[in-house]
C-alpha cells in the first residue's frame, strides 16, 4: 500500500513535539544546572524528591514515544505499542504527580502543570489512534 502523505506530516510533527519531551528528561536526568536554574526551590525539590519508579515511568512515557514517532516513519505496526506504553508511562508518572507527590505538581507548579500534561495526554492518545488506524488500513506492516 502506498504510504499517505499524511503519514509523514503526523510522523515529523509528533517526533518533533515529542523531542521536546526527551530534552527536558535529558536534561533533569543530567541534572543540568544550566536547565534546572529556571525552576523555583520548591519545583526544585519536587524535582528532587521524585521516586526511582516514577522515573522509570516517565523514561517510559518519553522514549515510548520517540520509538512510537519513529516507528511511525518507518511504517512499523509496533508504533501502536510504542504509544500505548508511553501513554501508560504518563498515567503512571502522573498519579505520582498529582496524587502521591506532597506538595503535588498541581500545587507547586499551578494549573499549567495539569493542562501541560492533559495536553501531552491527549496528544498520545491522538497518535495512538492514528497509529492503530494505519495499522487496520494496512499502511504500517
Amino acid at each position: 500500500m502506498r504510504t499517505p502523505w499524511h503519514l509523514w506530516v503526523v510522523g515529523g510533527v509528533s517526533l518533533l513535539w515529542n523531542a521536546g519531551g526527551a530534552y527536558d528528561y535529558l536534561m533533569t536526568q543530567l541534572n543540568n544546572e544550566a536547565y534546572l536554574s529556571m525552576l523555583t526551590e520548591p519545583q526544585r525539590a519536587l524535582m528532587d524528591s521524585r521516586p526511582v519508579w516514577f522515573d522509570a515511568a516517565w523514561a517510559i512515557g518519553v522514549w515510548g514515544s520517540i520509538l512510537g514517532s519513529l516507528l511511525l516513519l518507518l511504517r512499523s505496526r509496533f508504533a501502536v505499542q510504542a504509544f500505548l506504553a508511553s501513554f501508560l508511562g504518563l498515567i503512571v508518572s502522573a498519579i505520582w504527580s498529582f496524587g502521591i507527590a506532597e506538595p503535588s505538581s498541581f500545587e507547586v507548579m499551578g494549573s499549567f502543570a495539569a493542562i501541560f500534561s492533559l495536553a501531552i495526554a491527549v496528544v498520545i492518545v491522538l497518535l495512538y489512534l492514528y497509529a492503530r488506524a494505519m495499522a487496520a488500513r494496512g499502511v504500517l506492516r
